[in-house]
């Protein structure tokens, strides 16, 4: 796997995303380690994926911790989960704060690698990600990101602070105006994030013909794709079976000729 850079440290880049990991526990700890040992060094997670006593943080304690040296674990705020009034948008300094020790606790470290504000809604993310400098000021976050933002939301973040990363829903067909900012992110250094890389989302006669080709399976060629498509890109591809995590990381060593990339685009 090639590596790109998350601000000051490089991470290959084939990640692993924790959100569908909570069903069974057991096996969640055996593919987080299992991903570990093939090299990833990228983990994308949030408090609120889970509920009730497990959560996906939690788990990635139980299977990581002590946390090797070069492990880098981003997670977001903006939405939360309360016991009392279900899921909700964060709107206060107080929540932003809360769910940043959250993140904290469920980690078990004292200062989170990245932290991306997930907004919702067309309005300014400006005050909300000043409340997020303050706490990283403060000394509970290195580095901050962004999440589910417009090209327009990239530039107010940076006009406040330095970002290291853009996490969007995007792949290879379901694009929108998503390669703009994935080139605006590649000349500032910045790493764009997919969530949603392997989802079908229409046509995909494409993909199929070409994962026959390469004796690949569909969401191979997606997270191929991914990789291809501009080396800025880091792969947060979650699973909770070890056989489709291998899959996955073996995505990482497809190559395609400049004929099948142009048929993908």
């Amino acid at each position: 796997m090639s590596t790109w850079k998350l601000g000051d440290v490089s991470v290959e880049r084939m990640g692993f995303g924790a959100m569908r990991i909570t069903a069974d526990p057991d096996r969640a700890i055996a593919v987080l380690r299992r991903a570990v040992e093939l090299g990833v060094n990228h983990i994308d997670t949030a408090a609120f994926y889970g509920s009730g006593k497990r959560f996906a943080s939690e788990l990635i304690r139980a299977a990581l911790a002590p946390y090797p040296a070069d492990l880098v674990i981003a997670t977001k705020v903006g939405p939360g989960s309360d016991p009392e009034r279900g899921f909700y948008n964060a709107t206060t300094a107080a929540e932003l704060r809360e769910q940043v020790e959250t993140n904290l606790r469920q980690l078990g470290v004292d200062c989170l690698d990245v932290v991306n504000l997930r907004i919702t809604g067309e309005g300014s993310l400006g005050e909300r990600f000043g409340w997020l400098v303050e706490l990283r000021d403060e000394g509970l976050i290195k580095q901050l990101g962004v999440s589910n933002v417009r090209l327009d939301h990239v530039e107010e973040a940076l006009a406040i602070a330095p970002i290291v990363c853009v996490q969007n829903s995007y792949a290879v067909d379901r694009r929108g105006d998503e390669d703009a900012i994935i080139r605006f992110c590649a000349e500032r250094d910045i790493a764009y994030v997919p969530f949603g890389a392997i989802t079908d989302a229409g046509d995909s006669s494409a993909v199929d013909a070409l994962a026959a080709a390469h004796n690949a399976t569909p969401q191979q060629i997606r997270l191929a794709w991914t990789l291809h498509h501009s080396p800025n890109i880091l792969a947060i591809p979650g699973t909770g079976s070890v056989v489709h995590l291998e899959e996955n990381i073996a995505a990482g060593s497809l190559h395609f000729s400049p004929e099948e990339l142009a048929t993908l685009d």
